[in-house]
């Protein structure tokens, strides 16, 4: 199998930078939808939480484990 990637995204800017530049599925509904919740994040028009919602249901429909660090 392919080596499994490591990354730490600590931030709204990071998730949106995986989302764009690094996303291994395809660009769903799902997809969209997170990258909106973090640019409201980065923008302040929306809770950082909800940007990190949007983001592990995306991920999880691809398929990308996500651990919570601290």
């Amino acid at each position: 199998g392919s080596p499994v990637q490591e990354k730490t995204l600590r931030t709204a800017q990071d998730a949106s930078d995986f989302l764009l530049n690094s996303w291994p599925g395809k660009r769903s509904p799902k997809h969209r939808e997170a990258l909106q919740a973090c640019h409201d994040a980065i923008a302040g028009a929306k809770p950082v939480m909800s940007a990190r919602r949007a983001f592990l249901a995306a991920a999880r429909e691809a398929g990308v484990t996500v651990t919570s660090g601290t």
